[in-house]
């Protein structure tokens, strides 16, 4: 099967395509490295690949462009990664985000039903669940209210999706990720940051009093139920939670990764922002079950693994 990844250079999207290749897809990836982090970063995450892939390097929001790909191109599945990511930033650019997230989306689902793309699979998040009451969240949830632009692309994007699938018979899966970590994880992202930040001894910024909790996932889970979506039989529309189902608390991961480093931070203390969910939490009862979706890595041995990635990749540095 030939697989398009869109943001095949970014954090999951790479470990996808490795994943797609080793398991003997031919596949190619579409990314407009932007600024959002430094590409080089991007161009890093596929050099041990990029002799395998077709590298298509096309803006999500230039339509023309997009159609202009699947005229040259047939692809037989799209994986949908590609987004202009983050709560913060959303708040900012909002703008910027509805024309990635929300019509670039409509210009890759206009452009796989025209092209007679067999499944699209869509990068959703937990953020879509804004202040759900009831814990863990479910699939099932009746979605009233999200909390930043960011999470209101994301339900947009999906809403768009099962319209696709609706109206044009289009198989599609949305998958819900919850705060995915692991190998290169994007440098803006809490882990990351307060490793990074930490390493070097410099402050780290902590919103609001340290309790609020997210559902960390580490990457191979992710790839692991991503890859069972691809085969998924069941309605033409579905969404799943890819999650760890269990939380931990900020003030707890700040103390984990000082124990892993071995280094105590200096915690600069700011009010709660807005935009940021209080609590994520998935019910993944339904992806176990008709995906075969079965998360292996708890977080005290993923954080581990992303510690040693970070000290090895700093080496030289």
């Amino acid at each position: 099967m030939k697989v398009l990844v869109t943001g095949g250079a970014g954090f999951i999207g790479s470990h996808l395509v490795e994943k797609l290749l080793a398991d003997g897809h031919d596949v190619a990836i579409l990314d407009d490295f932007n600024d959002f982090y430094d590409p080089r970063i991007k161009r890093a995450n596929i050099s041990g690949v990029a002799k395998n892939v077709a590298v298509h390097d096309v803006d999500l929001r230039d339509g023309d462009k997009v159609a202009s790909l699947f005229g040259k191109e047939k692809f037989d599945i799209i994986a949908h990664l590609a987004a202009r990511a983050g709560v913060r930033p959303s708040i900012q650019r909002p703008q910027l985000y509805y024309d990635t997230n929300v019509a670039g989306t409509l210009h890759l689902l206009e452009a796989a039903r025209t092209s007679g793309v067999e499944r699209f699979i869509f990068a959703s998040s937990s953020s879509v669940y804004g202040a759900a009451k009831k814990v863990p969240f479910s699939e099932g949830e009746h979605l009233t209210q999200t909390l930043s632009p960011y999470a209101a692309t994301k339900i947009g994007a999906e809403f768009l999706c099962s319209t696709y699938s609706h109206l044009y018979k289009m198989r599609i899966v949305a998958l819900r990720y919850f705060t995915v970590y692991g190998a290169r994880q994007r440098p803006d992202l809490a882990i990351h940051q307060f490793t990074r930040k930490i390493h070097a001894g410099e402050p780290i910024d902590q919103f609001g009093d340290g309790t609020t909790r997210r559902d960390y996932t580490y990457i191979d889970d992710i790839i692991q139920g991503t890859m069972a979506a691809l085969k998924y039989g069941g309605p033409t529309f579905d969404v799943f939670n890819l999650g760890e189902s269990e939380t931990i608390q900020l003030k707890d991961l700040i103390a984990a990764i000082e124990k892993a480093l071995g280094k105590k931070a200096k915690i600069n203390r700011l009010p709660e922002q807005p935009g940021d969910m209080p609590l994520t939490c998935a019910d993944i009862s339904k992806a176990r079950k008709l995906l075969g979706y079965n998360p292996k890595t708890k977080f005290e041995d993923g954080l581990p693994r992303f510690i040693d990635w970070f000290l090895k990749s700093r080496v030289g540095k």
